[in-house]
């Protein structure tokens, strides 16, 4: 082997060590044939304290105002960190937010947060809720200054970072490294992706109608395109959401919504970004008779979509094959012992 086909073998042998540790690491696993990761772990690597800090931080209703309300107060572990029990998120003093709290899972392939698209990066993710007068009402410096008047936190952010000062950028990025690490890739759908079980006759008719209909906006593996879109719902008089159009200032933007991953839909009702339906059928009959036609739809939904009513039970039935049980019921992301 000549000089520069050894240069080549040495190159091409340290770019496939890097991608494997990237690949799988003691924190953090791209599972097989996923894309990767939009979430750069360079600037935040991900190690067990850092993660352990991320994870008391999230169950602490100390972030709050009134110590009331802590980010699993509207992000619950078994109904896919979210919350069933209100269409709209509650904060301190019962005040109530103005959209449904989305589902958080493989938000390492995300590159923007929101049903707007406000945040654009996960590690100030949290700062939003936190500051928020009618979710959690705190200001960074105050809760910093709370965190340091404890014990245990000065501990853990010395485990985390070997530095007890405790900063905002330490803490955003503490409850970043937790969030991270709640990654769904073990639903039925993935065992039978992983040819382990298969489908029964019914989900393969649901799988099929799903690919015609939906897998557009709700890609495979990760169920999303992450992208914004008009789905045609009528205008709440109430809210009068115009979407991402807050955001961007352009009309194109108007009444656009993040897509949310249909991975564990089964236990993430209610639906859509003002929680207006409780169940699946009810999103079901929006898509094939509720549209309301308007500049900016989606062109997918320009041509009306027609299920019968078994072809309905059937696409319920695929969309069943995404609950992930193993993630709902993992006890590394539950409440910290």
């Amino acid at each position: 082997m000549g000089r520069q086909q050894k240069l080549s073998f040495v190159f091409l042998f340290c770019i496939l060590i890097s991608v494997l540790a990237f690949i799988k690491t003691d924190e953090f696993t791209v599972p097989k044939n996923w894309p990767a990761p939009a979430y750069n772990f360079k600037n935040n690597p991900l190690n067990a304290s850092g993660v352990a800090l991320g994870r008391q931080l999230f169950y602490d209703p100390l972030l709050s105002k009134d110590h009331s309300i802590s980010c699993a107060s509207c992000h619950l572990q078994f109904t896919a960190f979210t919350h069933v029990d209100h269409a709209l998120s509650h904060g301190i003093k019962d005040s109530i937010g103005t959209r449904n709290a989305p589902a958080l899972m493989n938000l390492a392939w995300q590159s923007s947060f929101m049903w707007d698209g406000a945040i654009n990066h996960l590690d100030v993710q949290a700062l939003a809720p936190i500051s928020h007068p009618s979710e959690m009402g705190e200001t960074l410096n105050k809760l910093l200054e709370k965190l340091r008047r404890k014990q245990k936190y000065r501990n853990l952010f010395f485990k985390a970072y070997h530095d007890s000062s405790i900063t905002g950028e330490q803490t955003l990025k503490a409850i970043s490294q937790f969030m991270l690490t709640l990654v769904s890739s073990n639903s039925k759908y993935d065992s039978v992706k992983r040819q382990q079980s298969q489908f029964t006759a019914q989900e393969k008719r649901g799988y099929q109608l799903f690919k015609t209909f939906c897998n557009t906006c709700h890609t495979e593996p990760l169920f999303s395109t992450y992208e914004f879109a008009n789905i045609g719902l009528p205008i709440s008089k109430t809210l009068n959401d115009s979407g991402r159009l807050r955001i961007t200032q352009k009309a194109n933007d108007a009444f656009k919504f993040k897509i949310p991953s249909l991975r564990n839909v089964e236990f993430s009702y209610p639906y859509m970004h003002d929680g207006r339906f409780k169940k699946l059928s009810d999103v079901l009959n929006h898509y094939t008779k509720g549209i309301n036609y308007s500049e900016t739809l989606a062109p997918q939904l320009e041509k009306p979509i027609v299920l019968s009513s078994n072809e309905k039970v059937d696409l319920i039935a695929f969309l069943m094959t995404l609950t992930d049980k193993h993630f709902l019921f993992n006890p590394q992301f539950g409440y910290p012992k």
